[in-house]
């Protein structure tokens, strides 16, 4: 008897006054709900990517951001994409084959992918750093701006964007207490997942990060 009323009790929950509790149990979450991408990569897995990244000298930067950015893109890759690792171009096997090719500077993003048997390439170039310890404290502060283009490797054609030249992606923060490293990893990793979240049907949990200044809309975010 008493399993009978506590039967009763659910359906009548559910299906009488707790219509809410159906309509908030049907609704996607935003771990569920997808932002759309702009160009899925996700559908060339299996092929090998290099993300290339050119550190202008007039930036006076003594940091080397391209160690930075790339492990932090490989990274992304890998871990929401599920990318593995040996269809990565690792920052070691660049470095070398930079090293070893005096005339790499003369290189388009999508000859040195090719040279290092990658079929796609993330050419990311910075445009602005700059990481100030504040005065009297062990905090810093940072900004970090880059332009993103996706290159196809073989025939050199622009996959992404499809509307603008390149993808402007600026971060940025005003108190890291973790010292000089952590900044300069945090910034990377900002970067990268403001890159990487065009690149396949994102989460929107995943979508947004405080450290984003992209666009002109960040501020209500």
């Amino acid at each position: 008897m008493n399993r009978v009323i506590v039967v009763f009790t659910i359906v009548s929950v559910l299906f009488g006054g707790g219509c809410g509790v159906i309509s908030r149990l049907g609704t996607p979450t935003r771990y569920e709900k997808k932002v759309p991408a702009e160009y899925d990569i996700t559908k060339r897995k299996g092929e090998k990517i290099l993300v290339l990244v050119r550190q202008p000298l007039w930036l006076d930067a003594q940091e080397n951001l391209r160690f930075y950015l790339t492990g932090a893109m490989n990274a992304g890759f890998a871990g929401r994409m599920k990318w593995e690792t040996e269809n990565l171009v690792s920052y070691e096997q660049l470095s070398k084959f930079r090293s070893a090719r005096s005339d790499f500077s003369l290189l388009s993003p999508a000859q040195a992918g090719k040279e290092l048997g990658a079929d796609m390439v993330l050419f990311v170039m910075v445009e602005d750093f700059v990481l100030n310890r504040i005065e009297d404290a062990a905090i810093y502060k940072g900004v970090l701006a880059i332009q993103i283009v996706l290159f196809d490797a073989v025939g050199g054609n622009k996959l992404w964007p499809v509307s603008e030249k390149s993808k402007a992606v600026r971060v940025a923060f005003d108190v890291e207490s973790g010292g000089r490293e952590k900044a300069l990893t945090r910034l990377a990793g900002s970067a990268a997942l403001c890159t990487t979240r065009y690149l396949y049907n994102c989460p929107v949990a995943y979508f947004k990060t405080s450290d984003d200044r992209s666009g002109q809309a960040w501020q209500n975010w």
